[in-house]
């Protein structure tokens, strides 16, 4: 092969940058050190138009920089809770949400439709679906980013999620391999454990990624995450794991496509090993694509390392070449320049944010909102005259992997919409003492109160707002705006909905669902704990 070395490494590297322009940072990286692969973050996000601008401004790079092939534009566009894309484009459901419908053609559908408005913005390559299955209800960095608690509807749903994506000519990742479903830790924070035996992982855990590359998987995220079982040098992450990798991923289950790491610069490497000394071991492992997100400095000091490693044979030029093999493979099969506009002022297509996909989103969140349980309360009888009063405390993102973007949500407006006499309250969060006084107070005084939560725990804050609100008023329904897991630690109220994420349309849909504007038909895709 008489590629150079720089040029080979720089296709083998995923990087980010700060702003809606491409910087002259990562201009500099794409002509000079070849590197052919970008991930966009909310920071990167404007309008379609700018989006659109700006992976055309890199693409336009790369072409001038006498790239054979495009980049590789990346996006983390779960929906639900981790989504990316602002202004004008579709809200399409979550994971969790998917599952609690009930029909894996929905997953399919979403999928098609997500990819159709990141392919026409140009970014050709989404970060999903997440294949890990939430068994853990403590779990903090997968919950309702799964499509449930058990392999086989993670396995079903997972299949048509990237067929859906592969339909529309996006890329796909099936994450975070082995399995993070049955964590308690964030790897953004820390290095998680899975202490299970091989024939639990199996079972449940590989499951869902064995199923996805039998049917034909793009790209594997590997996690961040420490698998006693299948490596037996104390508290290496998967990610860094040739036993996990190549042992398990390549051989055993026969992976032949690109794996590429979660960020780099998580605490579960940065923290530990460190990002460029963690690159170099996870081309050893037998990974392809290396993704550090935020720091240039990171960013340079990666590429030199890995490439002093080569020169010196502590990697071996031939894993390189079969690394620079698969992603030159992968742009092959899904990229190609004829296909890439790279005019000064591209037009966004009327597929993104086109009127059909809200409507087909919106039947898709009618079928999956879930009313838990219903004593008799909905749909909620209210004159025009009753007064409703509305609570949720602040939504302080709960995941390193949310966007801060999305941090205030809007139940009290949702519910205003529909009826007249509608007060809010939106309180801190946690609630203060003093709030909570004030609640008791005029509780009483309204007709019913609706009550937001957001990822409640036993005893806190959130549990004692409920707690106060229905020692005063008897009609009380609590919306759990993330996670289902919350009514566990309630009190026994008589209605409670799940909606799996605080978006709009699900805001909105639960909030007709209560008044019996709408019907819903979502069923829990995971089991509740037992109380107490």
């Amino acid at each position: 092969m008489n590629k150079t070395i720089q040029e080979k490494i720089g296709q083998l590297m995923v990087f980010g940058f700060k702003g809606k322009t491409a910087t002259p940072e990562i201009k500099k990286l794409i002509r000079e050190r070849h590197v052919g692969g970008v991930i966009l973050f909310g920071r990167n996000i404007g309008t379609t138009e700018e989006v659109l601008a700006l992976t055309t401004e890199l693409q336009r790079e790369a072409k001038e920089a006498g790239h054979k092939k495009p980049l590789l534009i990346c996006i983390d566009q779960e929906n639900g809770v981790v989504r990316r894309l602002g202004e004008g484009a579709t809200i399409f459901p979550g994971s969790m949400l998917l599952g609690a419908t009930g029909h894996s053609e929905n997953a399919y559908i979403t999928g098609l439709l997500t990819g159709r408005e990141l392919k026409a913005l140009g970014i050709n390559w989404n970060l999903a679906p997440v294949l890990d299955v939430n068994n853990n209800p403590d779990n903090p960095v997968i919950g309702v980013r799964s499509y449930g608690e058990t392999a086989e509807l993670v396995s079903e749903f997972g299949k048509q999620a990237v067929k859906g994506m592969q339909d529309a000519g996006v890329i796909t990742t099936l994450k975070h391999f082995p399995g993070h479903g049955d964590t308690n830790v964030d790897s953004h924070l820390d290095l998680p454990t899975i202490s299970h035996g091989m024939e639990r992982l199996k079972e449940i855990e590989l499951k869902p990624f064995v199923d996805v590359i039998e049917q034909g998987a793009d790209t594997i995220m590997s996690a961040h995450v420490y698998f006693p079982a299948i490596e037996d040098q104390e508290n290496v992450p998967a990610t860094l794991s040739r036993k996990v990798i190549t042992g398990l991923l390549r051989e055993e289950l026969g992976f032949n496509g690109v794996v590429t790491t979660d960020c780099m610069e998580m605490n579960a490497i940065s923290e530990g090993i460190g990002t460029a000394e963690g690159g170099v071991e996870a081309l050893k492992a037998g990974i392809d694509l290396i993704m550090i997100s935020h720091l240039q400095s990171r960013q340079y000091e990666t590429l030199n390392l890995v490439e002093e490693a080569i020169l010196s044979g502590e990697i071996s030029e031939s894993i390189v070449d079969e690394a620079y093999q698969r992603v030159m493979e992968l742009k092959d099969k899904y990229l190609t320049w004829d296909d890439i506009t790279l005019d000064a002022h591209p037009v966004v297509s009327s597929d993104v944010g086109a009127k059909i996909h809200e409507v087909e989103a919106n039947e898709i969140y009618k079928q999956g909102i879930t009313i838990v349980k219903n004593e008799g309360l909905l749909p909620l009888q209210a004159d025009d005259s009753d007064r409703v009063l509305v609570v949720y405390p602040k939504n302080s993102y709960a995941m390193q992997v949310e966007d801060k973007r999305y941090s205030t949500f809007s139940l009290g407006e949702a519910v205003s919409k529909i009826h007249k006499y509608t007060e809010v309250m939106e309180l801190s969060n946690p609630p203060t003492t003093e709030e909570l006084n004030q609640l008791r107070e005029i509780a009483k005084d309204f007709k019913a109160v609706i009550v937001g939560t957001l990822s409640a725990k036993p005893n806190d804050q959130q549990v004692k707002m409920v707690e106060e609100l229905y020692k005063e008023n008897s009609n009380v329904v609590v919306i759990a705006t993330r996670s289902p897991y919350d009514i566990a630690y309630l009190p026994d109220i008589p209605a409670y909905i799940a909606t799996y994420e605080f978006t709009t349309p699900a805001l909105q849909i639960a909030a007709e669902a209560i008044f019996g504007k709408v019907k819903v038909k979502g069923k829990l895709p995971v089991t509740l704990p037992k109380k107490g």
